[in-house]
């Protein structure tokens, strides 16, 4: 995944103008204009760096003229107290701009960080780790491109781009068009539901169904869907569904969801699925502690 600058830029843009405002009255009040000097960011643990790029850009808003030295690329596992990049110029136009670039650069990391012990856990299995679209409102694609950093997968970027039949369309669904009760009516639905999005989208469209339990699993392969979730199983259901799979002449790709921890992602490894989506990539950040030194 590729960072567009085009994307980003407003997003930095509206960072500052919240940081900034009017002007930085404190800086303004004791920093010549016109003195120069030399800043370092330093991370104070031991990361994934992810941000790099954005936070030269942040300081090229800010002040174009001012060198942005970058020791290290997005990517990069980088110890305690290394020097991420190297700053020179004028001196309030860096302090202007250095909380800003500290937060996009220490959240970021910290995604990429966390999202590469989920990865390294799940990679001897041949298990994807996906993200979801638990993310914080308008940077959603700044949080998938530190997961992409740290060697996640985007399960997709928003509604538009990937089917996802959820509990909450069947029920609706369900609640539109009385059915006689039973399996047999379930089955049919999920059916339906897949055909009916399958035929209303590109051809090419993924279709993914979720389900809970391995009688839903069951019929969710009437509508041969692409893949198909198995939402908030234990690891001994999700075997059930594998094998279930096994056995079938039709073989969705299968993501396991809800609950997945650095303690259990190895145990729903081991079931032979094919990823893992984890909300906590991006919903439970621990930002990297960063900062920057006037040198």
């Amino acid at each position: 995944m590729e960072l567009s600058k085009e994307r980003v830029l407003p997003i930095i843009r509206a960072a500052l103008k919240e940081d900034i405002g009017r002007g930085d009255i404190t800086t303004g009040a004791l920093v010549d204009k016109f003195t120069t000097s030399a800043a370092s960011i330093v991370v104070r643990e031991e990361c994934v760096v992810c941000g790099i790029n954005i936070a030269e850009w942040v300081m090229a808003a800010v002040d174009y003229s001012v060198r942005f030295k970058p020791n290290c690329k997005d990517g990069s596992l980088v110890g305690r107290g290394k020097e991420v990049a190297f700053l020179e110029g004028h001196a309030a136009a860096i302090l202007r701009a250095e909380r800003t670039m500290i937060n996009f650069l220490s959240f970021l990391s910290g995604i990429a960080t966390g999202t590469k012990a989920f990865v390294d856990k799940a990679k001897p299995y041949g298990v994807k780790v996906l993200d979801t679209r638990k993310t914080i409102p308008l940077v959603r694609y700044l949080e998938k491109y530190a997961v992409y950093t740290g060697g996640g997968t985007t399960h997709r970027m928003g509604l538009y781009d990937q089917v996802l039949i959820k509990d909450n369309h069947i029920k609706v669904d369900g609640s539109q068009r009385p059915r006689p009760g039973g399996k047999a009516a379930t089955k049919t639905l999920l059916k339906d539901l897949a055909e009916s999005a399958r035929k209303r989208n590109p051809k090419d469209t993924i279709i993914e169904i979720e389900v809970t339990c391995a009688e839903e699993f069951n019929d969710a392969l009437a509508g041969k869907p692409d893949i198909i979730m198995l939402d908030n199983m234990s690891p001994r259901e999700v075997r059930a569904c594998v094998e279930i799979r096994r056995l079938s002449k039709f073989k969705p790709l299968l993501e396991v969801s809800g609950g997945i921890t650095l303690d259990n992602i190895e145990e729903y490894a081991r079931t032979k699925i094919d990823m893992i989506s984890v909300g906590a990539l991006t919903s439970c950040v621990k930002s990297v502690d960063m900062s920057l030194e006037i040198i």
